[in-house]
């Protein structure tokens, strides 16, 4: 995956996983824990890949990008709970699930990858 679409791919990730968390329910302390914290990761994911393209220096570019691997472990966590607790099994899901799991795997790979 050239590095330009996973400006694309980070983006989208977080748009589903908030399109996903609409469809939670919303009434105990639980669901809305899990829906903010699962929300502000996703999101973050992309938002801080698109800071590290405008890097002021390798570091701060690799800085970055591990904020970004980061919040994708941190998202890949929150939607495991949720397989947990509430046993999601459609295909939205397993989606979110391998997605998160594929954005971990390649942003580590960015940051191992990146000499300084």
């Amino acid at each position: 995956m050239r590095q330009n679409d996973l400006l694309i791919t980070t983006f989208t990730f977080g748009v589903n996983c908030l399109k996903f968390l609409r469809t939670l329910p919303n009434d105990d302390s639980e669901s809305k824990l899990i829906r903010f914290q699962l929300g502000k990761s996703a999101t973050s994911i992309g938002a801080n890949y698109e800071e590290s393209q405008a890097g002021s220096s390798k570091a701060d570019f690799k800085n970055k990008v591990k904020i970004a691997l980061r919040e994708a472990r941190e998202s890949h966590f929150w939607l495991r709970v949720l397989e947990e607790l509430d046993g999601y099994d459609s295909e939205e899901f397993k989606a979110l699930l391998n997605e998160s799991n594929e954005l971990k795997n390649i942003l580590a790979a960015i940051v191992n990858n990146t000499k300084l």
